[in-house]
């Protein structure tokens, strides 16, 4: 029959089953438009749009990028470690030349003793002359100032150079040695003004102590100060502390016209006093001679490594005297 046909032909494959219309829940069949799944009662959708990739120079340029960072990065890691190694290996060397130097000032200490209860009026220091000329024989004197680490000997070359980084043995060393100027005439206390310098070392030695004679405190304890030399000892008293700059000549003058000059010169120089004995503006009047103790100092207002501090002592019989005129 007619109507036969057409249900065999349209109907499902079993011939025995009745044709049914498709659930609504089920999930039509992919097909070629759709690209994708349907979900239960979604309308059909357009097959998804290609995912865009950028054009290859654009990654290119990207990972180039990527990579120049990844490179400036490690250079600056690299850079760091290197900056940090060099900074530890000058900071170990400056630890090793402060031992050194404190190898030789303890080596020469053994050439002079120092009596602890020794009267006030009576130096405390023994220096074995001998041992220290069989050593060097540009030995001139020994500087000490009581309540400091300042007990050293005191040489003079030919020049205000050598001693700054030779200790008295000749080898090269951070803080060489405290020397009198070399134009001053030996031992010293013999010129007007006799200059003696010492390097101010970070770690305390050498004439470190004298920088900090900036504070009054620290300047009216230091009332024991003797220079030695083998004719005999001579005690000081510090009139006043004062600041220059290295380029200062009229700091190193040593000898002078009269005593008139001379005078005026210290006068000159306490007005620049920071700290000072009470009265010295008046006590200078009274003195022959001065031993000054010089040595850096690192204030802002002086380039680096130009500043300087300068001690001024004078003869402690002198200056007791030149207090007692003025009282009266």
């Amino acid at each position: 029959m007619a109507g036969t046909g057409r249900h065999m032909a349209a109907g499902p494959s079993r011939d025995d089953e009745p044709e049914r219309a498709p659930e609504r829940d089920t999930a039509p069949e992919r097909t070629p438009d759709q690209g994708a799944t349907m979900q239960r009662g979604a309308v059909p959708m357009r097959s998804a749009a290609p995912s865009r990739q950028a054009p290859a120079k654009y990654s290119m340029k990207a990972k180039r990028r990527k990579g120049a960072r990844h490179v400036v990065s490690n250079l600056l890691l690299i850079v760091g470690i290197i900056l940090l190694v060099v900074a530890g290996g000058m900071f170990a060397y400056q630890q090793y030349s402060y031992h050194e130097q404190d190898v030789v000032n303890a080596d020469l200490a053994k050439y002079a003793v120092v009596e602890a209860d020794t009267p006030e009026e009576q130096c405390p220091v023994d220096v074995d002359w001998d041992g220290l000329r069989a050593i060097n024989d540009d030995i001139v004197g020994w500087i000490y100032v009581g309540g400091t680490p300042v007990s050293f000997p005191v040489y003079q070359g030919e020049d205000n150079e050598h001693y700054l980084r030779h200790n008295a043995e000749g080898t090269w060393t951070i803080g060489g040695q405290i020397f009198l100027d070399c134009d001053n005439t030996a031992p010293g206390l013999v010129d007007q003004q006799s200059l003696i310098y010492g390097h101010h070392l970070n770690n305390g030695a050498m004439f470190e102590p004298i920088s900090r004679m900036d504070q009054q405190d620290t300047f009216d304890a230091a009332t024991d100060v003797w220079y030695i030399t083998p004719d005999g000892a001579t005690r000081l008293l510090p009139l006043f502390f004062y600041d220059t700059d290295r380029d200062d000549a009229e700091a190193r003058t040593l000898t002078f016209e009269s005593e008139d000059a001379f005078h005026t010169y210290l006068a000159d120089r306490c007005a620049k006093a920071v700290t000072r004995r009470a009265g010295a503006e008046t006590t200078i009047n009274g003195v022959s001679k001065v031993m000054t103790l010089s040595t850096c100092v690192y204030y802002s207002k002086y380039a680096k490594g130009h500043g300087r501090g300068l001690l001024v002592c004078a003869p402690y019989d002198e200056v007791v005297a030149a207090e007692a005129a003025a009282a009266q």
